[in-house]
């Protein structure tokens, strides 16, 4: 007779199978769609209207009142006295300059030991008289007690890793915060054959650190974001199926 715990046993494993059967089919048709023709790239949106878009909201100094110098040629607020080519306003585009160069190196090595002894005993007629009364099975002579302790601990870690990455990537202006920042996202989506590379930046940048040829470099971008990736067959053969996922998510061992 099966028990209810079998019995709900056997039912996760029925709609874990169904689940995995169900998105290996979705999976499957989609590739079967796609035989003979490379991914799609996807269209030109505005940032603002992607899903998961949120308005940045970061503490703000106090508002300063506007000045304005009567029969001056000079406007309040700008860089230059001509117009100024940089971003400035939502909407506005700037170039990107990613230059990613990360190197970390760590090696770590621990080891402990101790060892500790307790020896208990008693000589001459005490030790005799002890022996005497005990068995001589339990007491070695005049030895009464014999305690030994021995620990080793040892513990070894190390990290290699580099990272570059460099690329230039064209942003909109999304919001212009209070003081002046501007919020920037940017996407770049190149194909080659069948594979498409993705590139994302976002971040809060300065006005100031604009560059006179519209260009910031990805090292002064607050809260930066970026993503570098691809998607297409290669992307595909390179990650696990949907199944195997699945099982190595609930699988207890």
């Amino acid at each position: 007779m099966m028990t209810s715990s079998h019995h709900s046993r056997r039912m996760r494993v029925i709609v874990v199978a169904t689940l995995t059967a169900s998105l290996g089919a979705c999976a499957s048709a989609d590739q079967l769609s796609r035989i003979g023709q490379a991914p799609p790239l996807s269209p030109i949106t505005s940032p603002t209207s992607m899903p998961g878009y949120q308005p940045v909201s970061l503490p703000m100094p106090a508002p300063e009142p506007a000045v304005f110098n009567s029969n001056s040629l000079w406007r309040a607020g700008s860089r230059a006295f001509f117009k100024d080519q940089r971003a400035a306003r939502v909407g506005d585009i700037l170039t990107v300059e990613i230059l990613v160069t990360d190197r970390a190196v760590f090696d770590n090595k621990t080891a402990r030991s101790r060892t500790a002894g307790e020896k208990l005993g008693a000589a001459g007629a005490a030790g005799n008289a002890i022996t005497g009364m005990l068995d001589e099975s339990i007491v070695d002579g005049a030895v009464l007690g014999d305690l030994s302790s021995n620990t080793t601990t040892a513990g070894a870690g190390s990290v290699n890793r580099k990272e570059e990455l460099r690329t230039r990537v064209a942003a909109v202006v999304t919001q212009v915060l209070p003081n002046g920042n501007l919020v920037i996202e940017g996407r770049q989506e190149i194909r080659v054959n069948y594979e498409v590379r993705d590139l994302i930046v976002a971040g809060v940048v300065r006005p100031e650190d604009i560059s006179a040829g519209n260009i910031i470099d990805s090292s002064k971008i607050a809260e930066a974001r970026i993503s570098y990736g691809g998607r297409g067959q290669i992307s595909d053969v390179q990650q696990p199926r949907y199944g195997q996922q699945i099982l190595e998510a609930i699988l207890p061992f």
